[in-house]
């Protein structure tokens, strides 16, 4: 099944001015942790009205989550524990953890209210805390790791509009969380590697091109690359067919050894 995709063309002008303020006035919170927390879940409330906005992050291995900024008693330990057990068959973890999709999803769209209210997750964990519409932003995807802003609220689901405005801060707030300190502490073997090594100045390419083929010279694979620049594994394939394409060769050390010659 194809994977909807939000429409910017629905957004009028001042959608497209709320959200340039909610970017900008993340941006100048960026001192801690802390601070991209606070700012991101006031921001995305006056964006989009709530019940409940968390940032979720969920070990993808042992299907564990731990959230943040959440409302002082709404989601506490017992509530968390039914979680992580319905955490594998959660239509937003296979959807954003699993598939990899990019774009910001509802639950309402792999599966009918109908079917989410007859399932074992919204009986056991999503009537408890009495939500039953949820939205996701994913803003840190890895081959362990999915990292989302997640909105929750009771009685109408999302719109197709407000889902479109939330998929135009996400890539932000995606560069932002690059910038927080969990960074470091979800993918340190990211964090810590070595610089590429410098390829000639003389190959043709745009410098999101340049950068991912400094990395494939360095021997990363297409998915640390993704998790290093902040792009799907999709987006990797992209620029890379791209610079098979610009430098005439059909193999990715082809394409290092033309760039270092």
């Amino acid at each position: 099944m194809a994977m909807q995709v939000p429409r910017p063309d629905m957004l009028k002008a001042a959608d497209w001015r709320v959200a340039l303020g909610f970017v900008n006035e993340v941006a100048s919170a960026l001192h801690d942790d802390h601070g991209y927390v606070r700012s991101g879940r006031q921001g995305l409330q006056r964006l989009v009205a709530s019940e409940l906005i968390t940032l979720s992050i969920c070990h993808l291995v042992s299907g564990r989550r731990t959230v943040h900024g959440d409302a002082a008693g709404s989601i506490g330990p017992a509530e968390r524990e039914c979680f992580d057990r319905h955490f594998r068959e959660h239509p937003l973890v296979q959807v954003h953890g699993e598939q990899r999709h990019e774009h910001v999803h509802r639950i309402s769209d792999s599966i009918s209210p109908q079917q989410f209210r007859r399932t074992p997750l919204y009986a056991d964990y999503y009537r408890r805390i009495g939500i039953d519409c949820v939205l996701a932003m994913p803003v840190y995807q890895s081959e362990g790791w999915l990292v989302s802003w997640v909105l929750n609220r009771r009685g109408h689901d999302f719109s197709d509009r407000e889902t479109a405005l939330l998929d135009q801060v996400r890539t932000p707030l995606a560069r932002f969380f690059r910038h927080t300190d969990w960074m470091a502490r979800l993918a340190p073997s990211l964090t810590d590697t070595p610089q590429p090594p410098k390829l000639s100045a003389d190959v043709p390419l745009t410098p999101r091109e340049y950068e991912v083929l400094r990395w494939v010279a360095a021997g990363k694979t297409d998915r640390d690359i993704a998790a290093i620049v902040g792009a799907s594994v999709r987006t990797v394939h992209k620029h890379l067919q791209h610079i098979y394409a610009k430098l005439g060769v059909e193999t990715r050390t082809a394409a290092v050894m033309r760039a270092l010659a």
